[in-house]
């Protein structure tokens, strides 16, 4: 990287690189609803209900598993939900595995919480019109809430297709999340000077093994700033200068994003230091078929 200038580097970096699959995984979304669609389709019949604690009643004496429904009617991901009564004291455990006995005094603890819920006005005054459509609007926004995962991987995505591209094969000469001590009894290597500065074990994201090296390879993407980047930045810079001692063992950072503008300095200072760091643009051009020998 030394005939390389910093700032023509940075300025190719990405706004970013969320596919649109990012926004909504509408496949999880409809297989989530559809296993759950004949239950909520009964649960449908009360919907105008003029007299819905007692058709509620009658409901869950034919159909009991319609209770499994519940927690997607109030975006809740949890199976098991706890209930308290008026007093806020511990009432029973809304357990969508394990449905209470199919008694009066069971009925009643469940009609209190649809009704306390507002679940009961939601049905009784039309506020919907089908508990299916409404469930897969409750789905999507839960959803939604999985952006952050899924943007933590599209980084690490992006760099495995160019891997593959190259020709390497997962499990073969590639391999993903590896820590230190599986790489060690892999390839017999002593990588005791990667410290981690006391943290938990190291884990790489990719490890690729070539004839004469072992590569750990780190992925990582930032739409946007925060404190956590001067800190990965100052982290793999440790890294890269404890890596360089070793033999046998090269560690390359693939980053990207523009969220690193305002951790400009501190990438800088890693990328005056550290052989193998790259971008998106950089993996485009064939890094990898230049640096994984």
């Amino acid at each position: 990287m030394a005939n390389k200038d910093f700032n023509i580097w940075l300025s190719t970096f990405r706004e970013s690189i969320a596919n649109y699959g990012y926004y909504i995984d509408f496949e999880k979304v409809h297989r989530n609803v559809d296993g759950i669609k004949i239950e909520l389709n009964i649960l449908n019949s009360l919907i105008g209900s003029q007299n819905i604690e007692y058709d509620f009643e009658q409901l869950l004496k034919k159909y009991p598993e319609v209770l499994k429904c519940i927690p997607l009617l109030l975006a809740v991901r949890a199976n098991e939900i706890y209930c308290q009564d008026e007093n806020g004291s511990y009432l029973f455990n809304f357990d969508v595995g394990k449905y209470c006995p199919n008694s009066h005094v069971c009925h009643e603890k469940y009609k209190y919480f649809m009704k306390e819920t507002g679940l009961f006005d939601l049905l009784e005054n039309h506020i919907v019109n089908n508990l299916v459509d409404y469930a897969t609007g409750v789905e999507t926004g839960l959803d939604s809430n999985g952006r952050k995962n899924r943007g933590g991987h599209l980084m690490e995505d992006l760099v495995e297709s160019f891997i593959q591209k190259a020709g390497f094969v997962k499990d073969v000469n590639y391999f993903k999340e590896m820590f230190i001590h599986q790489i060690t009894d892999k390839w017999n290597i002593d990588l005791s000077a990667i410290s981690n500065q006391g943290k938990m074990e190291k884990r790489f994201d990719f490890v690729i093994k070539t004839p004469n090296m072992i590569y750990g390879i780190e992925t990582n993407f930032y739409g946007s700033g925060g404190s956590k980047l001067n800190e990965t930045a100052r982290s793999y810079k440790t890294l890269a200068l404890e890596t360089d001692t070793i033999d046998g063992f090269t560690f390359v950072w693939f980053t990207d994003g523009k969220g690193w503008t305002s951790a400009r300095n501190n990438l800088e200072e890693t990328f005056d230091v550290m052989e193998h760091v790259y971008n998106i643009k950089d993996l485009e051009n064939g890094i990898i078929n230049e640096v994984f020998k």
